[in-house]
């Protein structure tokens, strides 16, 4: 019960969707995310970790660099659903992630240069 009721959560949020979105596409620095979604680092960072609590996304650290992803070993029910729905969510969002891997991106988070 309390993992549906995690899900169910971090589903409810616009910003969240807009994030599986993003990461739809492979791995984001949590700079890249923040860069995107032109949000608070500590706003995108609170928002990664309810994802991740729940299981939706991945996280990786390269040294002080985390690094989110879907996870491999998806739940095939929710993202069987959930698949078509991202596509919905508004927002330039793919456009946004495109020019993000063509172009490296000079962001500071925590008062350090993003790789």
């Amino acid at each position: 019960m309390r993992a549906l009721l995690k899900t169910t959560k971090a589903l409810s949020d616009r910003t969240r969707l807009r994030i599986l979105r993003l990461l739809s596409g492979g791995e984001l620095c949590v700079c890249q995310v923040v860069a995107a979604l032109q949000l608070a680092p500590s706003t995108v960072s609170r928002h990664l970790s309810l994802l991740e609590d729940a299981g939706l996304v991945a996280m990786r650290r390269n040294g002080r660099w985390a690094y989110y992803r879907l996870p491999a070993a998806r739940q095939e029910g929710i993202w069987t659903w959930l698949g078509p729905a991202l596509r919905e969510v508004e927002g330039p969002d793919a456009q946004t992630r495109a020019r993000m891997r063509s172009v490296a991106l000079p962001r500071r988070q925590h008062g350090r240069t993003c790789p």
